[in-house]
């Protein structure tokens, strides 16, 4: 015997229709969607442990913020304390307290936070905000990027149109890749929920407290959960959720 009936599920073919018929017609009230909430910012990120919290004041989705950091570099790094930060060169702001190799490249915008560490012959081309204690180490590339605070990219990675979340580490020769193979528009996909970014370049959304193992691959338009692990040489597409263990596409595994 069924005493009460609390969610049913129904597959539609139009949602906007169906939404306008429950509501206008059955006079049900609409609760809102609730919509690959693992990507959303507040499930993957600790908005404190960014000198860029501001930049995601008015966004849902952590990418939408990706075509926003150029301007918000500059904006930003004008306001800082110059008795904390040194600027140098064309919008290029560094702070006193970080250590940068002299074979390092660093081109504007950017920002290099307090204690952070730049290595030998590291590559920032641009568009870059490296966090508290970050460490950016030899021969790594980054572009259009933001890293949380302590976050380590430290041996042969690149990192390229993404956010790494506070503490997340990528292992020798981790990648991001930030444009697809058929050049189309980044897809982020979950199962059969998709979200169109509109985006060409887009990496990954990396979530706090990331592991990613030597020689993987995170894919144009992957997001990784908090708290998760990728197996070395992995090929990660779609989306992770949070406290897993990738071992491969087919075998993903919680946390115990």
């Amino acid at each position: 015997m069924v005493g009460r009936i609390y969610h049913v599920g129904l597959t539609v073919s139009d949602l906007e229709r169906s939404i306008a018929f429950y509501r206008d017609v059955l006079g049900l009230e609409f609760q809102g969607e609730i919509f690959m909430e693992e990507c959303k910012i507040s499930n993957l990120y600790n908005l404190d442990e960014t000198i860029a919290k501001d930049i995601f004041s008015e966004c849902e989705y952590p990418w939408e913020v990706l075509p926003k950091i150029k301007d918000f570099i500059i904006k930003l790094g004008e306001s800082l304390d110059k008795n904390e930060y040194e600027k140098i060169g064309e919008n290029v702001w560094i702070a006193k307290s970080a250590k940068i190799a002299p074979t390092a490249y660093i081109n504007g915008p950017a920002i290099i936070g307090k204690e952070a560490e730049v290595r030998h012959c590291a590559f920032i081309r641009g568009n870059a905000i490296v966090g508290q204690k970050a460490v950016v180490g030899n021969s790594t590339e980054l572009k259009n990027v933001i890293l949380f605070n302590n976050v380590q990219v430290p041996h042969y990675n690149y990192v390229g149109d993404s956010i790494l979340g506070y503490k997340s580490h990528m292992g020798a020769g981790s990648i991001t890749s930030n444009v697809k193979s058929d050049k189309k528009l980044v897809i982020v996909k979950n199962g059969n929920e998709k979200i169109e970014t509109g985006l060409k370049k887009f990496g990954s959304m990396v979530g706090d407290n990331v592991e990613v193992g030597c020689g993987s691959i995170l894919n144009p338009g992957s997001v990784i959960g908090r708290n998760s692990n990728i197996y070395p040489l992995s090929s990660v597409r779609g989306v992770v959720k949070p406290n897993s263990i990738y071992k491969n596409q087919n075998e993903i595994v919680t946390k115990e």
